[in-house]
């Protein structure tokens, strides 16, 4: 899954991409060099990043999932928790919505029921203002499990076939670089709860924890995590950087 940010202020590529022309740019080459799904997104969800009002947040993605839809040829996914981004990004060609809040937020699951499109389920612990300000857990895994396979139930319940669904854990999202580990060390028992699982870490601050670098010196840090997540069991991983991504992963589909 490759990350194309239409933002500002996202951690590793704000601004980057802000415009429609440069994200669209940018998204057909992340296909050229390996991306099986583009997921597009608005709104940051850094620690600390402010909200975006809903009118900028569909300015920024419609018109950039309305073009790629057309040209892109492979499943587009929306990053938002807003209902009505949501459906405005589903109309416009959206084939997955992908989810920080797990389709929390009212009218959210009967959006996703609504339609044909599949859902990324997240565990976030706060919000993005608040996630990182001394997170604290009992059991991270179980906590994380627990809360997962809630909202696997829901969206069940609400009429969205679990064929549809995969599960993330939330890496970074309200977790300590211990947290973290923990989680990506038993990932086999968050597959347990019976579907697919995204991993996003690429170029994460707890790679920059514990290696030292700075966000843009993280690559060989987010190959690595990227090989241990795909061979614990991941399906999807959601990456920056897609062609030293698939290189590795070729290599491990070549071992296991």
């Amino acid at each position: 899954m490759g990350i194309v940010n239409v933002t500002p202020d996202s951690f590793s590529d704000g601004g980057k991409y802000e415009s429609a022309e440069k994200a669209v740019e940018h998204a057909l080459q992340l296909v050229a060099e390996g991306a099986d799904i583009l997921d597009i997104g608005g709104e940051s969800t850094r620690p600390g990043a402010m909200p975006v009002s809903l009118e900028d947040e569909l300015e920024r993605v419609v018109p950039v999932i309305e073009r790629l839809s057309k040209v892109a040829g492979v499943p587009l996914s929306i990053d938002t928790y807003k209902p009505e981004v949501m459906r405005a990004a589903i109309a416009a060609g959206a084939d997955i919505v992908n989810d920080v809040r797990a389709l929390q937020e009212p009218g959210a699951l009967e959006i996703v029921a609504g339609s044909n499109a599949g859902a990324c389920l997240m565990h976030m612990q706060g919000t993005p203002q608040t996630m990182q300000v001394d997170p604290q857990y009992d059991d991270v895994v179980a906590t994380v499990n627990t809360f997962l396979a809630q909202r696997l139930a829901a969206a069940e319940a609400a009429g969205i076939v679990r064929e549809r669904i995969v599960l993330d854990p939330g890496f970074g999202f309200g977790k300590k670089t211990e947290h973290n580990l923990q989680l990506l060390q038993q990932l086999d028992k968050t597959l347990q709860i019976g579907r697919p699982l995204l991993v996003g870490l690429s170029r994460k601050s707890v790679l920059g924890q514990i290696t030292g670098g700075d966000v843009d010196v993280r690559l060989h840090a987010s190959l690595a995590a990227s090989v241990i997540s795909t061979m614990k069991g991941a399906r999807i991983v959601r990456v920056h950087d897609v062609k030293a991504t698939v290189d590795a992963l070729k290599v491990v589909a070549a071992v296991i």
